[in-house]
């Protein structure tokens, strides 16, 4: 019999190693073959290769990005997670040159996992801060 991974232990492993440790190893193993990311800043991606991609291009953007958890609840095999993200604007980002600015901002993060591994994730977050913070305009105007 196979033992079950508490979602809360996936989490913190994605954050801590994978996020914040840039330790690109640990996606083939807490990220199920099939996983499916969509994240605020861009397309959907497919599989530990394809969150690979994504976190890559974050990482050149903002270097020493980190992401850290407020509050994790879980039920079953799902899970929340509230976040914090910091970065410094060292390269391009939302097509504006590096301001070298700290930026930081608000998110929150929906995790499907099956016992294992993750299965799936889709992180919200506060966009409209982070372009205010570079300068990149105001608010969304929802009209």
């Amino acid at each position: 019999m196979t033992m079950t991974i508490p979602p809360r232990q996936l989490i913190e492993r994605f954050y801590h190693e994978l996020w914040n440790k840039a330790e690109e190893a640990v996606a083939y193993d807490i990220l199920h073959a099939n996983f499916r990311f969509r994240g605020s800043l861009g397309p959907e991606r497919r599989g530990p290769d394809g969150f690979l991609d994504y976190l890559q291009s974050v990482r050149a953007s903002l270097p020493d990005f980190m992401c850290h958890i407020q509050e994790i609840i879980s039920e079953n095999q799902q899970a929340v997670a509230r976040m914090e993200f910091v970065g410094t604007h060292d390269g391009v980002f939302y097509e504006m040159v590096p301001t070298h600015k700290k930026i930081t901002w608000a998110g929150a993060a929906f995790f499907k996992t099956d016992g294992k591994q993750i299965t799936e994730l889709w992180v919200l977050g506060d966009i409209d801060a982070v372009k205010q913070q570079l300068g990149v305009g105001g608010p969304t105007d929802f009209a």
